[in-house]
């Protein structure tokens, strides 16, 4: 049972293309997405740095 109600974003088909474009280009559309990505790529560097240097 869906509990979240309508969304003409949804009808529409937009938020199916927002995702499939964030998959096909390897950004994520969101800001808290981008966030994360850069978080976890600045701890990748890091670990690099500290262990390979």
């Amino acid at each position: 049972m869906n509990k979240g109600g309508f969304s003409w974003k949804k009808l529409a088909g937009l938020s199916g293309a927002k995702s499939s474009l964030a998959r096909k280009i390897r950004i994520p559309i969101t800001k808290t997405g981008r966030q994360r990505k850069a978080g976890a790529g600045s701890l990748l560097a890091l670990l690099f740095t500290l262990f390979f240097d």
